[in-house]
């Protein structure tokens, strides 16, 4: 069993903000696949799942809001008994150019709030996960900066990357991770 997370911040304010890209890959993988997210309560989590390469597949969406993503995160674990090995997190990186993908097994949550509350709640930092870089603020608040939209031209990189999740969904599951991180690094 894996768990998908993709981070972001629930509610129509924050829809199409640069913080919720995780929410926006997760989403574009729930489209091509023909599900449909619920609410549960218990979970803290709008949620999914499906069988994928012989694989039972957990998306969620986090509704504690980015910084307390990992309240959530643990629960689902906890409750669906997922290996935290087993567990792939899909998130914003203000220190990657915009739309260059960055995948990595472990590591520090560079300075990513909602990576650092998983981190802390599942005191692990061998966490695997898919960065999405949104580029630099260039002197602009970074809160305002994360939680605004991106320009037309910075919108389309990202919509190549969100496009490109069901794909990379699927070689994640039917390859080693190495490769996996190998082929979309």
């Amino acid at each position: 069993m894996k768990l998908i997370v993709g981070l972001g911040n629930p509610g129509r304010r924050y829809q199409y903000t640069r913080h919720n890209l995780g929410f926006m890959f997760v989403d574009e993988i729930a489209r091509a696949f023909n599900l449909k997210f619920s609410k549960d309560r218990n979970l803290k989590s709008l949620i999914t799942s499906f069988h994928l390469a012989d694989e039972r597949i957990i998306i969620i969406k986090p509704q504690t809001y980015m910084n307390l993503s990992g309240n959530a995160v643990r629960i689902v674990a906890d409750y669906y008994r997922i290996d935290y090995e087993d567990i792939i997190v899909v998130y914003d990186d203000l220190d990657l150019p915009e739309g260059k993908i960055r995948i990595r097994k472990s590591g520090t949550s560079g300075g990513h709030k909602g990576m650092a509350n998983i981190i802390e709640m599942l005191r692990t930092d061998s966490i695997k996960r898919i960065r999405i870089g949104i580029g630099n603020h260039q002197g602009e608040e970074t809160v305002d900066y994360v939680l605004s939209e991106p320009t037309k031209e910075g919108k389309a990189q990202l919509l190549e990357v969100i496009k490109k999740a069901p794909e990379m969904l699927e070689f994640c599951l039917k390859n080693d991770f190495d490769d996996f991180m190998k082929k979309y690094n």
